[in-house]
């Protein structure tokens, strides 16, 4: 399926797509339309029509993926009032989809019940996905469409991935528990919502150290800071997303190795993530190999619609392909853009350097985790064998993928 689809031309997607879309097409149409006395519209206008949201649907998605990796860059100007955002993770608009999957673990007694709102190739989305399987951490998963997006109405913010966080009650008598389910009758169950996977991580990495404390207790210090920056925008942050709360747990002689994880967590996140998108969209062809590789592993013919899919196919890899263009310019790459690519996991492999297995040692950190979790995002395009086939990263790569496979951070939880 995926070779028939690589053989038709970019010009003749519309073409191809126009029987599927007129068979359908009542079905987006209002009611009030939809009557004995309504007549489909010529072709040529509803060609033009198609066109147009087609077009419309390239530059969302080249725009939106755009914004997503390249984020813009707000200073912080000293002696700007900050402001705290109250109950940041509350929300009780979040709506009942059926979960696109459900991943197992050994870590079920940890308390939580986990969903994931993502994209399967988004590299922050992988990023969370490796460090809750890294753990064992049992969680659903919600595919998102990437152009429609309509499993994101309930939240405010518009990203992925976004975690949804219920806590479990468990307890120890019979009567505690008959009491406790009176008490919640006629109630909400609070669910909270984590958003950006570097603040997803660090929370539940800081509750992981002391779980008897609860998720409450490790939120309040994770609150987003809202200011205004040079240009006058309110822009909202976490300002230490990338440390974690280690209370009575903390070690002094850790204190280089920290500083180390979260060095290079930041450099995954602000540099090594900008050389993808360039390098997997670097053709016409490759963009559309990367696409048709993001429909397989996303299962995008199970949750959507064979015109969705379609489109998010062709017209994506036409945006990217020149959104590529832009950010490898952008972010000053080399002319040959793999070479930033090989640059950039070299850099990585002379920091572990020969003695040591990870970054973190003989375990993962949570660096490793995350340079992971970007890599293994396009790990069937072909930029990828590229880079296993002319940089030493693979030994690591796959050092890692069996780490996180086999769910080797289940033995430092505390059950």
């Amino acid at each position: 399926m995926a070779s028939r689809f690589r053989i038709i031309k970019t010009h003749q997607i519309f073409n191809f797509l126009i029987p599927t879309v007129k068979q359908k097409c009542t079905v987006y149409l209002p009611q009030r339309l939809i009557n004995s006395a309504y007549s489909a519209p010529p072709k040529r206008e509803f060609s033009r029509k198609l066109i147009f949201g087609a077009t419309a649907g390239a530059m969302g998605i080249g725009l939106g993926l755009y914004s997503y990796l390249s984020p813009p860059e707000s200073k912080y100007l000293a002696g700007i009032p900050l402001a705290e955002k109250a109950d940041f993770t509350r929300n009780d608009n979040i709506m009942d989809i059926k979960p696109s999957r459900e991943v197992s673990g050994p870590a079920s007694a940890l308390g939580l019940d986990l969903t994931l709102y993502q994209y399967q190739t988004c590299p922050f989305c992988c990023k969370v996905r490796a460090f809750l399987e890294f753990y064992g951490i049992p969680y659903k998963v919600i595919e998102v469409n990437p152009v429609m997006r309509q499993q994101l109405k309930f939240s405010k913010y518009k990203k992925v991935p976004i975690l949804i966080v219920q806590e479990k009650e468990s307890p120890k008598s019979e009567f505690l528990w008959i009491s406790a389910k009176i008490s919640t009758l006629g109630t909400k169950i609070k669910q909270q919502q984590l958003n950006d996977s570097t603040v997803i991580i660090s929370i539940l990495g800081s509750l992981f150290l002391d779980l008897p404390s609860g998720l409450d207790s490790v939120l309040k210090y994770y609150v987003p800071m809202t200011y205004k920056n040079e240009d006058g925008k309110e822009v909202e942050e976490v300002m230490n997303k990338y440390f974690l709360m280690f209370g009575d747990n903390y070690e002094k002689n850790t204190e280089t190795y920290l500083k180390k994880e979260r060095q290079w967590r930041k450099w995954a996140d602000n540099e090594f993530v900008h050389l993808i998108s360039p390098n997997i969209y670097r053709t016409y062809d490759e963009a559309l190999q990367a696409f048709n590789y993001f429909s397989e592993v996303g299962e995008w013919e199970k949750n959507f619609s064979m015109f969705e899919r379609l489109i998010v196919i062709y017209v994506g890899a036409t945006a990217m392909y020149f959104v590529g263009k832009r950010l490898k310019k952008k972010y000053s790459l080399k002319e040959d853009v793999r070479q930033s690519l090989y640059d950039g996991c070299k850099l990585w492999m002379k920091e572990i350097g020969s003695k040591r297995k990870f970054m973190g040692g003989e375990m993962p950190n949570l660096a490793d985790l995350a340079m992971y979790g970007i890599l293994s995002s396009f790990e069937g395009c072909v930029a990828f064998q590229d880079l296993i086939n002319n940089t030493n990263i693979g030994p690591w790569y796959y050092n890692v993928k069996e780490a996180v496979t086999n769910h080797y951070g289940y033995q430092k939880l505390k059950i």
